[in-house]
């Protein structure tokens, strides 16, 4: 009787979490989808609330997908719909590294939808992806921007912004290609990102200058990969030797992030520096992908702890309307330390979408 009265007792706990978690689900969702800008931004528009056609939505967007994949939630997918297609009305923006991350969400709407729009848009903006926009040295993908012009600089932001998009069209079209392009892409960001002394990743290289600026160890640029792999591997079918390649480069970075996580369960935005500000969406995602990966079978079980101490941090960093504060906003290429030091803090789309991310995973996790 003692093991029945045993799993008896953690009924009550998981049930609890469960229904905690789906009610903070709840309000980080509609937080995200009313977020105002609360400082002054620096940038053409606003990357802060929802009403805008870039990277910063976009990456909102894909969670609340992911959500609704998850859940069947119906006004979420309502709320997708609705968003694009008023997007569509006003005219898409032009095409840069930036505001190619809508068209991943997109390409699963017209899945959902059948809109033929929707797919001429992904298929239109894809083909210039990969046949035209600007390169690096060794075909890498020039991280050009609205506040960035540099044809020969790699950022590892890419890789989620642009990346994704290229290996899942290729998945949807049928084009080995954009599959084998996609690939390439991550090999080369990782050539010449790769900090080989930690595993973890520099925010970006120079071809021009020869160096990676600050040699900044960037909590959110890691993120990206973390939390960007796990997904990436959901939506394309690669070669073994490849799977394996990507896979040892996280498990060599999720050990070093294991090493440096704070007492408090958070990353700072520097990882390797632990006098600068302890960073919620770079913690969100690294718990993310961590627990993914784990339940995957990516990486071992050993590092569940780590992710579920992240994960308890970041439900802290939650306020009572469900916006996920201290979130660094969208960070340049910085060229020293301190300016990683002094980017503010505010509640951002992407801030949410990882967080979110993160809960509805831990629901596959807690009390297991």
């Amino acid at each position: 009787m003692e093991p029945i009265a045993a799993e008896a007792l953690k009924l009550p706990s998981r049930l609890l979490y469960k229904q905690q978690t789906e009610a903070l689900i709840g309000k980080v969702i509609g937080r995200m989808q009313r977020l105002d800008a609360t400082i002054q931004e620096d940038t053409p528009a606003s990357i802060i609330t929802m009403d805008t056609w870039d990277w910063s939505q976009g990456v909102g967007l894909f969670s609340l997908y992911l959500y609704y994949k998850e859940t069947g939630d119906r006004a979420v997918l309502q709320f997708l719909v609705d968003w694009y297609e008023r997007r569509i009305a006003e005219g898409l923006p032009g095409k840069n590294v930036n505001t190619m991350c809508p068209l991943l969400t997109l390409s699963y709407l017209y899945e959902e939808t059948g809109e033929a729009e929707y797919l001429r848009i992904c298929e239109e903006w894809t083909a210039y992806a990969v046949d035209e926009m600007p390169r690096t040295p060794e075909f890498g993908i020039a991280h050009n921007a609205v506040d960035n012009e540099s044809r020969n600089e790699l950022r590892g932001d890419t890789l989620y912004m642009t990346v994704l998009l290229v290996g899942r069209m290729g998945m949807l079209l049928g084009k080995e290609y954009y599959v084998q392009e996609s690939i390439r892409q991550f090999l080369v960001h990782l050539k010449y990102l790769t900090d080989p002394n930690s595993g973890l990743f520099m925010h970006g290289w120079s071809f021009e200058e020869r160096h990676h600026y600050a040699g900044a160890l960037w909590g959110r640029g890691n993120a990206w990969y973390t939390a960007g792999l796990v997904d990436y591997l959901d939506m394309t079918e690669l070669p073994f030797g490849v799977e394996m390649f990507l896979l040892s480069s996280l498990e060599r970075q999720v050990e070093k992030l294991a090493e440096l996580q704070a007492p408090s369960g958070m990353w700072h935005t520097l990882l390797d520096d632990p006098t600068s500000y302890e960073e919620t969406s770079a913690t969100a995602g690294f718990a993310y992908g961590i627990l993914k990966a784990i339940r995957k079978g990516y990486l071992s079980e050993s590092y569940r702890a780590c992710g579920l101490k992240a994960l308890e941090a970041v439900i802290g960093r939650i306020d009572e309307d469900g916006a996920v504060q201290g979130v660094s906003y969208g960070t340049r290429m910085g060229r020293t330390k301190q300016f990683y030091k002094d980017i503010p803090r505010c509640p951002m789309p992407y801030g949410q979408s990882m967080t979110l991310l993160m809960l509805v995973e831990s629901l596959k996790h807690y009390y297991e």
